[in-house]
């Protein structure tokens, strides 16, 4: 018998999974998504396997693509494991555009000013600590709040996204205009150009490094054990001793001075430059990446390859096959959708009313 109110349909936390059933869901919303993609392109006249080939094809078929690939992936690896530590601990950072904007407005200012009294090595140097330093001060705003007085980091971090941009927007007509009326900020001295490594800028040796460091930070030292308790209860942590304000700002410290790097990165590695889009919405990407990935830094590099095949096969597709950006756009969201989907049934299970023990769709 049921309760005779019991909802006809309702949801329950798994208690676990086995791998191979895992695995079979994921292939299963993979495989979804590229059934889901092949009915577009059929609808929009085009043959699918051909679509899917130029989108494989033009992100890793040849040299020049799989580097315009890795560049892709590398600020979306830098956010993903920037943001990791503050989801861990179940702060909803979503202000990474903005500490990766500010990061990048550090490192401009010693690569607008400072190019030609540093030789390259230190104003690098220089350039990715005023990065990370910016970045940090900028993600601690919203966690001082936090801590004080218990405000909602969520708004809090987005609306410091589009403060940020502003600010940038306002340095391009003003301060650090280069033409008169151009609203464009000066490309950089060769001098604050990140070197190339394989065809591909060294940002991404940094993020590699960076993605060791979070593994290690986050299992095997003090303070991610802190983050993990805090993630789990709050109040078992002041039970604890510790200070969950200190631990907060301090891990969004560490948060956004890694997208702060991120920003030092995109702004030197790849724009050479400063401009309000430098983020281009990568912040947001990277959320997608950190959950995917269950917040493990190594899975991040998958998942994060993944999105650029995605991204730059959809804009091959827009050259050779002239499908309009709307719908590269759609196909990539479909699998973004698909992704994030087999999680839900990998965590949830659906409970029908009057089913044997209500235990459908296990």
């Amino acid at each position: 018998m049921h309760e005779p109110h019991s909802p006809l349909l309702r949801l329950a936390k798994r208690d676990g999974m086995p791998r191979g059933q895992v695995w079979a869901i994921r292939l299963g919303s993979f495989a979804a998504a590229l059934l889901i993609s092949a009915l577009i392109f059929l609808i929009m006249g085009h043959n699918p396997l051909g679509a899917f080939g130029t989108m494989v094809t033009g992100s890793l078929g040849k040299k020049t693509a799989i580097r315009q690939t890795v560049r892709i992936a590398i600020p979306l690896l830098g956010t993903a494991l920037a943001i990791a530590p503050c989801f861990k601990m179940r702060f909803w950072n979503i202000g990474a555009e903005g500490q990766i904007t500010a990061g990048a407005v550090g490192a401009s200012y010693f690569a607008l000013f400072w190019a030609d009294k540093l030789p390259q090595v230190p104003l690098l140097i220089v350039m990715a600590v005023a990065g990370a330093i910016c970045g940090g001060l900028w993600a601690l705003i919203p966690a001082f709040f936090k801590a004080r007085w218990g405000t909602n980091e969520t708004l809090f971090t987005l609306m410091m996204n589009y403060i940020m941009i502003g600010v940038v927007k306002w340095l391009q007509g003003g301060p650090w205009e280069g033409r008169p009326g151009s609203q464009i900020i000066p490309q950089f001295d060769a001098a604050a150009v990140l070197p190339k490594v394989l065809g591909v800028h060294c940002g991404w040796i940094i993020v590699l490094i960076l993605m060791v460091f979070m593994f290690v930070y986050m299992k095997y030292t003090k303070q991610g054990y802190e983050i993990a308790v805090i993630g789990e209860s709050e109040n078992t942590a002041r039970y604890a001793g510790m200070n969950v304000g200190k631990i907060i700002m301090r891990t969004m410290f560490l948060s956004g001075a890694i997208a702060g790097l991120v920003g030092f990165i995109v702004s030197s590695g790849a724009d050479n430059t400063l401009h309000a889009g430098v983020a281009a919405g990568v912040g947001f990407t990277a959320i997608t990446v950190a959950w995917l990935a269950q917040l493990n830094p190594f899975a991040m590099v998958a998942i994060s390859m993944l999105l650029a095949v995605l991204e730059k096969g959809a804009s091959t597709l827009e050259t050779q096959m002239a499908v309009p950006a709307s719908i590269s756009d759609i196909i990539t969201g479909i699998f973004l959708f698909c992704m994030l989907g087999c999680e839900f049934f990998i965590n949830y299970r659906l409970i029908v009313r009057g089913g044997h023990k209500e235990g459908a769709a296990q």
